[in-house]
């Protein structure tokens, strides 16, 4: 993988979550923090696990191991989520922007929330977040479609045939 590459599904990372938060926007509160059925609760606690995924990979990347967790309840409103979420993306967008091919090939090593210590090449570990984001997308989509608040297709294919070239 090189930066090229990288840069590429970061790109689709911010555009796909953009088509998410911008359909979270249209929700009521009620509707943002209702509970759910999914492994983290309902649209509120599925963002916040996928927000804090990316803040947390980043951190990792540059050298902190954060040993805390962002929580559904420090996101009353999904304005607030919404700000914080504009704030990592720019750190994200920075983070990649600075990478060369040598980084993306380098081993890292870091330590889990849980507190296990692992070693791994820094774009494993880059194209696992933009997967488990895909992965939180996709749940999240499901619930703002059953709000009535459809996405619209968020697959990499329609992003890569709807950006310009």
């Amino acid at each position: 993988m090189n930066k090229h590459d990288i840069q590429l599904l970061y790109e689709y990372n911010r555009w796909a979550n953009a088509r998410i938060l911008g359909a979270a926007a249209q929700l009521t509160e009620e509707q943002y923090l209702a509970p759910g059925e999914f492994p983290h609760g309902g649209l509120r606690g599925t963002l916040v696990h996928a927000l804090f995924a990316e803040w947390v990979w980043r951190m990792r990347w540059q050298g902190t191991a954060p040993d805390y967790r962002l929580q559904p309840e420090d996101f009353p409103t999904s304005a607030a989520l919404h700000a914080l979420w504009m704030e990592e993306e720019n750190g994200l967008r920075e983070f990649v922007a600075a990478l060369t091919d040598q980084q993306l090939q380098a081993e890292f090593d870091y330590t889990s929330t849980e507190g296990g210590r692992y070693r791994r090449v820094l774009w494993e570990t880059m194209a696992h977040m933009v997967n488990h984001g895909t992965q939180h997308r996709s749940e999240a989509a499901a619930m703002l479609t059953e709000m009535g608040h459809s996405p619209g297709d968020i697959d990499l294919i329609v992003f890569l045939n709807e950006a310009p070239r």
